[in-house]
């Protein structure tokens, strides 16, 4: 591990508007909830959904897939874009067209504009980083570190209440409720953020890259259609093999192309600083860490006693025990940003990776009832929210801020790659590993204890590239995050970086 000083991130430019930093940060956590309540939303209808848009599940089970890809679009365009024409007003388009979709999807009764529906939905993905990106300009230096924390959290505080929730709504009313409950919760953050979230003045200059933005989505649906349909096409069958193929042409080129253009969507030069690139390297492997667990909890308490190790539940018992995990993430949030100040991002990190690696460490043994299930997702809990909070921070202190919207949702696309890998590896390995039950094909226990040994092991992957960031400056040990910056004036993607 290297002994290079890590710089602080930098103080945001302030805008002539001071906001009130509660508000502020209670209206874009709220919306980052309200767009990971989305993420959830369907997934307690998906196996009644042939049933109810009288289609075959390969078709209805789009609904999942459709989001998936259009978020992956979504976060890079909308950060680059929030970058060149304002953080709030891409973030209020994002907002737009979740509201959008989720009507869509409230009106919908067959396939296909319910996947119409969920596409919008997934496009409204960047709120969260453009999210960390306004705070970062608007926001008193010494209060950013918890407002990111705060920021960061949201995204696994909607995931894990938003399916207890789902499964209340599908329990007890109509399906389409669901759609227009996401529309009212999206017209309310809209609202709030047009009253009380102020507009950045920070802007890149250049023209959009088109060129890059194409090339990297069409690399994404590739990979992401490979990864997340290879289960039911085969992986040795000649769509999927095609499919990664291109993928890693595409992405080729995506990167010669971006390393030639001189206003790209997504720097790589500042992409492969050692700061950002283990940074980001750690945010995959911890979002397959992360995404692990719920992979595993609800197939548990689902499954009936008869297995052994099945505990018989509903799936609204299965989001009430992943629930308190989401409300930890926040709780957690002030003690991250603590940390962060104190010791620096890396320091957090690190933290949060062992603590999930223990938390999936005890879920090996177990996993037998309820509340082990419940503290064990707590512990998760914990450990990744105080990861989530830091790897803002950490992309931060490595960019300037007319880059700021780009970098991090560049970061988060990284930790949504993690997920989707953990949910294709741990889904072969849940359907090698089976067992035979009354002529019904169940998966084994081992099975899941295989998945979560998979997710310690990334957590521990995590914190050895962690350990390759650069160190903390003890000198600004007492500084807050963003303290040393006082530049108020419009920034051009031409500003200087620290170096590594």
């Amino acid at each position: 591990m290297s002994s290079t000083t890590s710089p602080p991130p930098t103080t945001p430019p302030q805008t002539t508007k001071s906001p009130a930093t509660t508000a502020v940060v209670a209206v874009l956590a709220f919306s980052g909830i309200v767009v990971s309540l989305m993420q959830t939303l369907v997934i307690p209808i998906i196996p009644h959904l042939p049933e109810y848009l009288n289609a075959p599940a390969s078709d209805t089970a789009w609904a999942v897939t459709a989001t998936l890809l259009a978020a992956a679009v979504a976060v890079p365009t909308m950060g680059r874009l929030g970058d060149m024409f304002g953080k709030r007003r891409l973030l209020l388009i994002s907002m737009a067209l979740l509201v959008t979709g989720s009507v869509v999807g409230a009106l919908s009764s067959s396939v296909i504009p319910l996947v119409a529906g969920r596409i919008l939905q997934g496009l409204a993905a960047g709120v969260i980083p453009l999210g960390i990106s306004v705070m970062r300009d608007v926001l008193p230096p010494k209060k950013l570190a918890g407002a990111v924390a705060m920021m960061s959290a949201s995204l696994g505080v909607g995931g894990a209440l938003g399916l207890p929730i789902a499964a209340l709504i599908a329990e007890y009313a109509d399906w389409h409720v669901l759609f227009w409950a996401s529309a009212v919760l999206g017209a309310l953050a809209a609202v709030l953020v047009v009253v009380l979230v102020p507009e950045s003045a920070v802007r890149t200059g250049g023209t959009f890259d088109f060129g890059g933005a194409i090339s990297l989505s069409a690399a994404l649906i590739a990979l992401l259609l490979a990864i997340s349909k290879g289960g039911d096409w085969g992986w040795t069958s000649t769509l999927t093999l095609s499919l990664f193929g291109a993928a890693i042409l595409i992405f080729g080129f995506w990167a010669w192309w971006e390393l030639r253009t001189p206003k790209p969507l997504v720097d790589l030069r500042v992409s492969i600083r050692r700061q950002v690139l283990f940074t980001n390297l750690a945010s995959i492997v911890f979002g397959f860490a992360m995404f692990a667990a719920s992979m595993v909890f609800p197939q548990v308490v689902q499954l009936p006693e008869v297995t052994g190790y099945g505990l018989g539940g509903s799936m609204l018992t299965a989001g009430l025990v992943m629930a308190p995990s989401g409300i930890i993430m926040m709780l957690i949030s002030p003690l991250s940003s603590r940390i962060t100040n104190s010791h620096g991002p890396k320091v957090t990190l690190m933290l949060g990776a062992v603590v999930v690696a223990i938390g999936y460490g005890i879920g090996i043994f177990a996993m037998h009832s309820i509340w082990e299930l419940i503290v064990i997702a707590v512990i998760i809990g914990a450990g990744t929210g105080m990861a989530y909070g830091a790897m803002p921070a950490l992309i931060m202190g490595a960019v300037p801020p007319s880059e700021t919207g780009a970098a991090n949702s560049f970061n988060t696309l990284m930790r949504s790659l993690g997920t989707s890998f953990a949910s294709a590896i741990a889904g072969v390995v849940i359907a090698q590993m089976t067992m035979s039950i009354g002529g019904a094909t169940l998966p084994s226990e081992n099975a899941f204890r295989v998945v979560m040994a998979l997710a310690a092991g990334s957590a521990v992957v995590a914190l050895v590239l962690a350990g390759f960031l650069p160190r903390f400056n003890s000198s600004n040990s007492r500084k807050e995050i963003g303290s040393q910056h006082t530049d108020t004036s419009p920034t051009t993607s031409k500003e200087s970086v620290p170096t590594h």
